[in-house]
C-alpha cells in the first residue's frame, strides 16, 4: 500500500507523517507532496518518498498520484489568507485531487476537514449527521470552503472517501495554544473550545485510513474535555483579562462535538483525554 499525504508542512501534516511512517507495516510506503524539495528532506530521512509540486498543478498532481493506493489530504488554508485563497485550496484543490485520484485508480481518500462546518449550535454536541451551517466572521471562507469540499468529494462515485473533522489542534510545540489568545480575549469567560492533541489527531486519521467498510463516513475527532476561555489564559500562564467577565456567550454549543461514532465504530480513545493530561505529560 502506497499512501500520498498532502499538506505535510503545516502544523498537522508535519506531525502526522512521522507517526504514519513509524507505524507502517511491511510493504507499506508513504509519499509526501511538497512544493519545495528542501522541505521534504526531513520526511525523506524518515523513509518517505518525496514528490515535488503544487496540488493546483495537474501535471505535478498526476505524477504524485502515480501508483498510489490511498490519499490523506491534510492541505488547508485558513488563518491569514484571503477568501479567494481559502476557496482555491480548501475546495477547488481538494476536488481536483479527488478527481485526479479517481482517474488514477486510487482506491481511498481521507479528507481532513473541520468541526467549523457545523456552524451554529443545536443545544447539544454536534453529530456527524447534522447539517452544515458554516458562517461567521472569525474564519472567513474556511468553514464554507471545507464544507463544499466534503460535499463534492462524497459525490465521486468509485472513490472510497472518508472524512475526519478536526477541532482546535494543539501540542508538541504547536503555537496554536498561544495564538488562540488573540481571539479568546473577545470570548465570554465560560465559552468552551473543543480540542484534540496532535497525537490523537494522528491516531484518528490513521483509523480512518486503514479501517475497512467505512466509505462515505464522516467522523468527529476530538478529546473528552472542552476548555473554557478562562482556562485558555491560565494554560498559557497569562492573566485573565478583567473585561471578558462582562461578556456573554450567545451559543454555548458552538464547535462542541460528539465522538460517539468514532469511538463505537473505530475504537478511538484519546491518549490525552484533556489538555491537562497532555500538560502533565509534558506534551504541550
Amino acid at each position: 500500500m502506497l499512501t500520498l499525504v498532502t499538506g505535510v508542512t503545516g502544523q498537522v501534516g508535519r506531525r502526522f507523517v512521522p507517526r504514519l511512517l513509524a507505524q507502517r507495516q511491511p510493504g507499506e510506503q508513504v509519499r509526501v507532496l511538497v512544493r519545495d524539495e528542501a522541505r521534504g528532506e526531513r520526511f525523506a530521512q524518515l523513509g518517505a518518498q518525496v514528490a515535488v509540486g503544487d496540488m493546483r498543478d495537474d501535471e505535478a498532481l498526476g505524477k504524485a498520484l502515480a501508483g498510489v493506493d490511498a490519499v490523506v489530504n491534510v492541505a488547508a488554508a485558513f488563518r491569514g489568507v484571503s477568501d479567494e485563497e481559502a476557496w482555491a485550496v480548501n475546495r477547488d484543490a481538494a476536488l481536483a485531487l479527488g478527481r485526479a485520484a479517481l482517474a488514477g485508480g486510487v482506491r481511498r481518500l481521507v479528507q481532513v476537514s473541520t468541526n467549523n462546518v457545523y456552524g451554529v449550535g443545536r443545544g447539544r454536541p454536534h453529530v456527524e449527521e447534522d447539517e452544515s451551517r458554516p458562517g461567521g466572521a472569525m474564519w472567513g471562507a474556511y468553514p464554507a470552503s471545507k464544507a463544499e469540499a466534503e460535499r463534492g468529494l462524497l459525490t465521486l462515485e468509485g472513490l472510497d472517501v472518508r472524512i475526519g473533522r478536526l477541532p482546535f489542534v494543539y501540542g508538541e510545540g504547536d503555537p496554536h495554544l498561544a495564538n488562540v489568545l488573540e481571539w479568546a480575549k473577545g470570548w465570554a469567560p465560560h465559552q468552551r473550545l473543543q480540542m484534540a492533541h496532535h497525537v490523537d489527531v494522528a491516531q484518528g486519521l490513521m483509523r480512518l485510513l486503514y479501517a475497512p467498510g467505512i466509505a462515505g463516513r464522516i467522523y468527529n475527532i476530538a478529546d473528552d474535555a472542552p476548555v473554557t476561555t478562562v482556562e485558555l489564559f491560565q494554560l498559557n500562564g497569562v492573566e485573565v483579562p478583567a473585561e471578558i467577565y462582562g461578556l456573554t456567550d450567545g451559543d454555548p454549543w458552538l464547535g462542541i462535538v460528539s465522538t460517539r461514532r468514532i469511538r463505537r465504530e473505530l475504537g478511538f480513545r484519546p491518549i490525552y483525554p484533556s489538555v491537562y493530561t497532555a500538560r502533565d505529560a509534558g506534551a504541550l
